[in-house]
């Protein structure tokens, strides 16, 4: 072999060595997964959202958050309780709540408008507005219902149970029929919640809590879901 003809093998061998090396490199990216984006949720509501009367780590959304991250989501959530807030109040602030980082909104809203006993069709209105403003974001939204309760009278009561479900069908978002389900069990003395309550009877303990999520958790698993597909 003349010196020219190994010069041109070497060189022909380094030149292929190098691009293979490039081309192994550009497959092996396209065979790495692409690494899951964090997803961040609004969880706009009252006292219940909030926390009202306990640790800030006990509360409903540091609980939720810890729930979803030991089962491997990347989540962020943002704590939007008001104590005190009716679903007026949530309208009036879930526009710049929704900053462009949100990817999804849970809307647990509705229970001091039964303390004050408002119109349901005013919660309605209210709810409507919320999820409008959702829509019009692009953000996936589940609405988790609100009981009032019988004082009120039969009528009260199904007109305002009803604007939950009705409305979380009317935009296709994801619905949960009660945050304190997870306290209910079928068959058990309803009076057996209470020792998951705090001493006002209306906000739930941090076991409370804890039940709480169990119950929500896998319906905010399919919220994150639906951001994932998108």
């Amino acid at each position: 072999m003349s010196a020219l003809s190994a010069m041109r093998r070497k060189f022909s061998y380094g030149h292929l060595s190098r691009h293979g090396k490039a081309i192994a490199v550009i497959l092996g990216l396209l065979a790495t997964p692409a690494m899951a984006q964090e997803v961040t949720i609004l969880a706009l509501g009252d006292s219940l959202t909030q926390g009202y009367g306990l640790p800030v780590d006990e509360g409903f959304v540091p609980q939720l958050e810890a729930w979803l991250t030991d089962r491997g989501h990347d989540v962020d959530l943002i704590n939007g309780g008001v104590s005190g807030d009716t679903s007026r109040g949530g309208l009036s602030r879930v526009d710049w709540s929704l900053t462009p980082e949100v990817d999804a909104m849970i809307v647990t809203l509705g229970g001091n408008d039964i303390l004050r006993g408002l119109d349901p069709a005013e919660t309605r209105k209210n709810l409507d507005g919320i999820l409008s403003a959702g829509q019009a974001k692009g953000v996936q939204m589940l609405v988790i219902g609100m009981q009032a309760a019988g004082n009120y009278g039969p009528d009260y009561k199904a007109e305002f149970d009803a604007n939950y479900p009705e409305l979380a069908e009317e935009y296709g978002t994801l619905y949960e029929p009660s945050f304190f389900g997870g306290l209910l069990v079928e068959g058990d003395d309803p009076s057996a919640a209470m020792g998951f309550m705090q001493g006002d009877g209306i906000h739930p303990n941090a076991d409370g809590v804890a039940k709480i999520v169990e119950v929500i958790g896998p319906r905010v698993e399919e919220l994150i879901a639906r951001v994932e597909g998108e």
